[in-house]
């Protein structure tokens, strides 16, 4: 038998589609946007929800508007420390 006149390359196994990158960038930007609002917005409303049942407006709202921040960035800082562990 003859043999081939180039050496065959092995297939890579871990080809990845041109698109792979924009969409974990994607996935990151919305991860992070519902950790950014989510707990600021629903912070909010509780303390709306609040201040109206027990009559203390603006109190409660201002709490769980600082509470919902405090959260929020808290969140956040653990998925940086995350994506830092991942690499």
């Amino acid at each position: 038998m003859s043999q081939s006149p180039r050496p065959i390359k092995p297939v890579s196994q871990t080809t990845k589609s041109p698109h792979a990158a924009s969409m974990l960038l994607l996935a990151t930007a919305l991860d992070t946007t519902w950790r950014a609002f989510v707990p600021t917005i629903g912070g909010t409303f509780l303390g709306i929800g609040i201040d109206h049942m027990f009559n203390i407006a603006p109190f409660a709202t201002i709490v769980f508007m600082i509470i919902g921040t405090l959260v929020s960035a808290l969140l956040i800082a653990k998925q940086i420390r995350d994506v830092r562990k991942s690499r």
